[in-house]
């Protein structure tokens, strides 16, 4: 992954090949025009933001692109495992923006489908052979209901992807230094199958530092999805206040990037 510019919007850009049928990548929080404590580059719609300026914000990603910025397709994420399928044509894809669920897969070409992100992993699945593309949006209630499992596995079902053949990115997210979960955290981990000594480190009593994108790592993996076929971002939104927004920072004040993937007409 490199961080690129286009237009007045800055992302980390996903350079692996078995994504060169789609345009994906994350959003920082730069080149928008909401004002601190958003400052700049607010996406998201649930925020305290005003409303204009978050229309504007996705306006600017949506003209960087080439689409209208009502073909940007977010649903309205309530940290659930409900998956939102997009398998034909829409005169107007805005209504999905009051669908709830936490990914989504489409075949549609020209739609940009994203999730939005303070703190969460954002995940970008694709499938070049088919034509399918997906974004998961994994905090610890997703990982732990093991949302990107089931993203792939409704991939497989609903457009026959070959778990074999998928290329997944996991973008930047609140990584294991600043993610301190307690037990209820651990019970909902270990209640789904999920190997907890692999995910987090224990701190103290009762307190572990929790590592999202290596839990959904695992998750992809025993989804059947390659090890040489995920990429991961690494850097931590909490530590780095300048290129990032985190809720766990900056609670009520905190922004909102994005995880977003278009497929590519042929």
């Amino acid at each position: 992954m490199q961080l690129h510019r286009i237009d007045r919007i800055q992302y980390i850009e996903v350079t692996f090949p078995g994504f060169s049928c789609s345009t994906q990548g994350f959003t920082t929080r730069h080149e928008g025009v909401s004002r601190p404590p958003y400052n700049s580059l607010n996406l998201g719609m649930n925020t305290q933001d005003q409303q204009s300026n978050v229309e504007g914000n996705r306006s600017l990603l949506g003209r960087a692109f080439g689409v209208n910025h009502e073909a940007i397709v977010t649903p309205r994420q309530v940290h659930g495992s409900d998956i939102l399928v997009i398998n034909e044509p829409n005169e107007d894809y805005t209504h999905f923006l009051t669908v709830e669920g936490d990914a989504i897969i489409t075949n549609q070409p020209d739609v940009l489908i994203g999730v939005c992100v303070a703190d969460c992993a954002p995940i970008l699945i694709c499938d070049p052979d088919k034509r399918v593309i997906a974004a998961v949006h994994a905090g610890w209630k997703g990982t732990a209901s093991r949302l990107v499992s089931k993203t792939v596995a409704g991939m497989k079902t609903e457009f026959g992807s070959d778990p074999g053949r998928l290329h997944a990115a996991i973008g930047p997210c609140i990584q294991k230094c600043c993610y301190e979960v307690d037990e209820p955290v651990k019970k909902a981990f270990q209640q789904n199958g999920i190997p907890w000594d692999t995910s987090a480190e224990l701190k103290t009593s009762g307190k572990w530092q929790l590592d999202l994108a290596t839990a959904n790592e695992e998750l992809l993996l025993a989804a059947g999805v390659p090890k040489d076929s995920i990429q991961i971002s690494g850097q931590c939104v909490c530590c780095h206040s300048e290129q990032f927004f985190s809720y766990r920072r900056d609670k009520d004040e905190a922004g909102r990037q994005m995880g977003f993937i278009m497929l590519n007409s042929r």
